[in-house]
């Protein structure tokens, strides 16, 4: 089976991220540079992280049973919040400490040419990585900046990988200006400011995804426009009279259920009654197509 688009990017972001943490590994050992360090454990999360985003893909593949009747759709948002969590743990947390670390007993830097070429080569890398993801998901944002893009998102994976690359390209400038300014000043409490910039930035991130993640785990609704055009497609029956209550929820990125209560005139026989629900099931699976689980309710309004 093909890689859908947030597979892909994935792939390529994970790709990407194991070869610029042996690269920056390697810049670490031959400079001694904290910031190389940082952003070596920052990569190696990075490439944790899109394992763990694949195998929540995976196991969000499982057929319902007797214990997860809806699935186990919601397994992606699970570890989405762990990679975020994985952020914070192996990315802040390392990054500061190193800063701190290289405060309190600086030393200086060899072969800072060393340093740069990898920085260098892991931003090509990084950017093809980013430009992947915002490629595929282009198509999903519709409208939305990109902010409200990670704001608003049902499907987890592109934002994670977006703030992860972006994240990188950031970081990589942070160690950047940190060697260069270290190099030029012979002074290594500029290596040390750039491995706490790299930190500082890594705990943000992880705040943002934390949040976020978190949220899509215990359960979000659907969008307003998804939201408005639902019930438009219920009210589009004229035997409908209006819907006087509407739920929503997703059960995993490409799964929502819908449930509503419908009002119907007093003369409404039963039989008119559930060809009208059973029709209004079907105009909302065609107008919203990530609906998979539709509960109708009749009410009858008295005069």
């Amino acid at each position: 089976m093909a890689p859908d688009g947030t597979t892909r990017a994935i792939m390529v972001a994970f790709g990407a991220n194991a070869g610029i943490a042996a690269a920056k590994f390697a810049g670490y050992l031959v400079t001694g540079s904290s910031a190389m360090l940082a952003e070596s454990v920052h990569s190696l999360a990075d490439s944790v992280n899109e394992l763990l985003l694949m195998v929540g893909k995976r196991r969000a593949r499982r057929s319902p049973d007797t214990l997860h009747q809806f699935g186990y759709g919601r397994s992606r948002y699970f570890y989405s919040f762990v990679v975020a969590l994985m952020v914070f743990a192996l990315g802040a947390v390392f990054a500061l400490y190193e800063g701190y670390r290289k405060l309190t007993h600086p030393e200086p830097l060899t072969a800072p040419a060393v340093a740069i070429a990898i920085l260098a080569v892991a931003a090509v890398l990084d950017g093809y990585s980013l430009r992947t993801v915002l490629t595929q998901a282009e198509g999903l944002r519709d409208s939305a900046n990109w902010w409200q893009f990670i704001r608003n998102s049902r499907t987890p994976e592109p934002p994670v990988v977006l703030l992860e690359d972006s994240a990188a390209l950031l970081g990589l400038g942070f160690a950047f200006v940190g060697v260069i300014l270290t190099t030029v000043t012979g002074n290594p409490l500029w290596d040390a400011l750039g491995t706490f910039g790299i930190g500082a930035l890594l705990g943000g991130i992880a705040a943002i995804l934390i949040v976020e993640t978190h949220s899509l785990l215990i359960g979000e609704g659907a969008t307003s426009k998804q939201c408005n055009t639902i019930r438009s497609a219920l009210e589009r029956d004229g035997r409908v009279d209006s819907v006087s209550d509407m739920r929503t929820q997703y059960l995993a990125p490409d799964e929502l259920l819908v449930a509503a209560k419908v009002m119907f005139g007093p003369d409404m026989e039963l039989g008119a009654a559930a060809d009208a629900i059973k029709n209004a099931e079907a105009r909302v699976r065609e107008a919203v197509p990530t609906v998979q689980v539709v509960y109708i309710q009749p009410d009858v309004e008295h005069r």
